[in-house]
């Protein structure tokens, strides 16, 4: 590839820019009018303008970007994540029009997108799913026959639904009586089908996902794991690798698990396969994401690996650069911390101008950010101002220089959630590194009293 148009924006956008420079790759952005002056504009060879500031009007308009993809005679089309990156239309249109979709193919796409087909063929692979309904549940009646048979609480899910959204625990039937439509509704609106399923909710549960990458050739290799457990409202804050308290037994068989999922579908470029584990270590199939994940960075500061270059080596039709899992190595400790513009109490966003932005210093420190100081955070996109990625010749080690990082953090014009991070590195049951999806909400609870 000498030409790629990039079909996103903000941190993602520069990230790929960036190593498309040093493989004398070069690179269009696409850019909406809120984001006229933001740094990707910039750092790309050519920047085109596709529309207003609402997505709707600019970065999931598919004909637009092809447009500019057509006029700019562009060898392949990333999508980076979020916006149009598991979309399988999209996908597919960019296949058709002779680019080259710098991801899994559209057919992949579409069928780990299907949350209920994606359980199915994890079934069939002797991947472990989580109990629960087989296949999508049509009435309120067929749920709660399910759900007495799985027991409560349940997760009521939308088969289209990714990320956190379009799921909601059910605690008792009243709780599933009162969520079963408005779900099926919500989902309809958002995802374009109303088909929902029901799964077990898994109590003091860790979310661990592992990377996985295929080649056309018939290589696939796993690249760790990540342990994503801290959350709010489903939605991840802090990722780290290695997982602290899970046993290396279970991490083999949870790789052994993920590379067989790839292959079931004959998995290429880069993918997630993410992990439910309880707390007897028992782990099930959640969902697998098509497409380069938010905390890739982790990945690659325990392997050395880029995996954006592995990216554009694949889809040129290259093999994978190790094709045997024993070349694949991973050294120390990282941990990603995501710097949001947001109240850190209520977690709603906080708009504005950031008048100062100053990161802090040390060894082992990574900043993967879409923003300059000047920029204004805009209500239209997610408020993630940057990734903070840490590295330490262990977990003590990281954590350390962490502390030390965030002293340095100085961001005014917004809110964010930086203090949030200082109070999280001082905790004893992080330190710990026993922590589940429950314990940031307990976090909070436990603070504000």
């Amino acid at each position: 590839m000498r030409k790629i148009l990039i079909a996103n924006r903000g941190e993602i956008a520069s990230r790929i820019i960036k190593t498309c420079k040093q493989l004398n790759i070069q690179t269009v952005a696409v850019y909406s009018d809120a984001d006229q002056d933001m740094p990707f504009v910039k750092e790309a060879d050519i920047a085109h303008r596709i529309g207003e500031s609402q997505v709707n009007r600019s970065y999931l308009v598919v004909d637009n970007i092809l447009d500019v993809a057509k006029k700019e005679k562009v060898d392949g089309i990333h999508p980076g994540y979020g916006l149009l990156s598991e979309n399988a239309d999209f996908a597919r249109r960019v296949e058709e029009e002779g680019f080259t979709f710098i991801g899994p193919t559209h057919d992949i796409i579409e069928k780990m997108g299907d949350k209920v087909e994606a359980r199915r063929v994890m079934q069939e692979a002797s991947v472990p799913v989580v109990p629960g309904s087989d296949g999508g549940v049509e009435t309120l009646d067929a749920a709660k026959r399910v759900a007495i048979d799985i027991g409560y609480p349940v997760m009521l899910k939308a088969s289209g639904g990714g990320g956190g959204i379009g799921m909601i625990r059910c605690e008792n039937e009243q709780a599933l009586v009162q969520s079963f439509d408005s779900t099926k509704n919500r989902a309809k609106a958002y995802f374009g089908k109303e088909e929902v399923f029901l799964e077990k909710c898994i109590e003091n549960a860790r979310h661990i996902e592992v990377q996985i990458f295929g080649d056309h050739h018939g290589n696939l290799v796993h690249l760790f794991e990540r342990n994503c457990s801290v959350q709010r409202r489903n939605q991840k804050v802090i990722e780290e690798s290695p997982s602290p308290g899970l046993s290396q037994e279970t991490k083999e068989k949870m790789f052994a698990s993920a590379v067989q999922a790839g292959k079931a579908v004959n998995y290429t470029n880069a993918g997630t396969v993410e992990f439910i584990v309880d707390e007897d270590e028992n782990f099930y199939f959640l969902e697998m994401n098509t497409r380069l994940q938010v905390e890739h960075p982790v990945t690659e500061t325990i392997t050395g690996l880029d995996l954006v270059k592995w990216q554009l080596l694949v889809a040129s039709g290259n093999p994978l650069p190790l094709c045997k899992q024993e070349e694949i190595p991973v050294n120390g400790h990282a941990i990603e911390f995501r710097v949001y513009a947001e109240d850190p109490k209520t977690f709603y966003p906080s708009p504005g101008q950031l008048t100062t932005l100053q990161w802090g210093e040390g060894e082992g420190v990574r900043i993967d950010s879409g923003y300059a100081e000047g920029n204004k955070v805009t209500p239209f996109y997610d408020p993630m101002i940057s990734k903070c990625i840490i590295e330490g010749k262990d977990r003590q080690d990281a954590l350390h220089k962490a502390k030390v990082f965030f002293e340095g953090v100085t961001i005014e014009g917004v809110k964010t959630n930086v203090t949030l991070f200082k109070n999280i590195i001082e905790d004893k049951g992080f330190i710990e590194g026993s922590y589940t999806t429950k314990w940031l909400q307990d976090f909070l609870t436990a603070n504000r009293t």
